[in-house]
């Protein structure tokens, strides 16, 4: 089962209680669909996590509404924060090119051409890429705002529904196996 394959990365549920960190928190991040791992549970963390992944600002920001949403929505809380990092330097760029072309479309513009502002980043220190992206977005102004929200939520839709037919797929898979074991052993009896 999937379930096999994550619980060993995961912290136990004494554990995540002992911690004194999530003391913090009191009661708040003891739910049990926050650590537990079950089709519905992991398919919200990653609906979560991939709406927040596409929240503008770097990724504390966006683990930090992805713990939120998982909170919220009591979602599996480790997996909303680990999708969130598909939203990276590398994947940003044409996240928000397709975002706008979305909200372009959405609001009636044209033919969904960017305006021409240039994004030059590899003439530039690390530490200037994050003003750089700023000043880059804030350029493309609504028809940005409107693409990143209907493409996160897109995101999270599929991912949403990806998860639980995959799991779905898995769950069949391995019942039907399991069948053929029970069979070929009584027929060798």
């Amino acid at each position: 089962m999937p379930r096999k394959f994550f619980k060993k990365y995961l912290p136990s549920h004494e554990t995540v209680r002992q911690n004194r960190f999530v003391g913090l928190f009191g009661e708040l991040l003891h739910h049990h669909n926050l650590w537990h791992l079950h089709r519905r549970s992991v398919a919200g963390g990653v609906a979560a996590g991939l709406f927040a992944g596409l929240i503008p600002g770097s990724n504390p920001v966006q683990f930090f509404f992805a713990a939120l949403f998982a909170i919220l929505f009591k979602v599996n809380l480790p997996v909303a924060i680990a999708t969130t990092l598909y939203s990276n330097p590398f994947t940003v760029v044409p996240l928000y090119i397709a975002a706008y072309g979305i909200g372009e479309f959405v609001m009636g513009g044209g033919a969904g051409d960017m305006p021409p502002t240039e994004l030059h980043l590899m003439d530039k220190n690390i530490s200037e890429w994050a003003p750089a992206l700023i000043d880059w977005v804030m350029s493309l102004g609504k028809p940005l705002l409107v693409g990143i929200f209907l493409l996160a939520l897109l995101l999270a839709l599929v991912g949403y529904f990806a998860v639980r037919g995959a799991w779905r797929l898995y769950i069949i898979y391995a019942w039907r196996k399991r069948a053929q074991r029970i069979k070929a052993t009584k027929g060798q009896l």
